[in-house]
């Protein structure tokens, strides 16, 4: 298969790896992309629960194997679907950039109405998700989707994990 260029970092996006914007090597790009979404994620999230505690999203009551098909299944894949075809509209009309920005900022509000401080933490992994769309998008536009649920996936195991756990203390 012939090797695909990577993207173009903007400016504003130098401070990730270069890596991230050439679309080769899936089996060693997903684990990268996702300790790059999971690391900075946590981070915040300790910050949004200092400064708004008690701000998650509540799940009482929901059965422990629906959550976690939900959270680590279902939201991933329609998450990205929307997310995939409006980065491909967003990119069309503005370019890689905008596109990028407007999708996590747009991510971070979206999961705000939800829970006030989720916001806080939710737009950097769809930074990164938005980002992993556009840069495969120029390999395979089923890459392109299949890569972000896969590491939106994993971003959300590990939490969903917890909660379940913590559902049927």
């Amino acid at each position: 298969m012939a090797s695909v260029p990577a993207v173009a970092r903007p400016p504003l996006l130098r401070f990730l790896p270069e890596r991230l914007f050439r679309p080769e090597r899936p089996l060693t790009y997903v684990p990268l992309a996702w300790v790059l979404t999971l690391v900075p994620s946590l981070l915040l999230s300790v910050v949004a629960s200092k400064l708004v505690p008690e701000s998650g999203p509540a799940f009482k009551g929901v059965p422990p194997g629906l959550l976690l098909f939900s959270v680590v299944v279902f939201a991933p894949v329609v998450e990205t679907l929307i997310m995939g075809t409006v980065l491909l509209i967003l990119e069309r009309f503005l370019g890689f950039l905008p596109a990028v920005l407007l999708s996590s900022v747009g991510w971070g509000v979206a999961h705000s109405l939800q829970a006030p401080a989720w916001g806080l933490v939710i737009w950097w992994p769809f930074l990164i998700f938005s980002t992993v769309f556009l840069v495969w998008k120029q390999r395979s536009l089923g890459l392109a989707f299949l890569l972000p649920m896969l590491i939106h996936a994993l971003q959300n195991l590990g939490p969903a994990l917890l909660v379940t756990e913590g559902l049927k203390l």
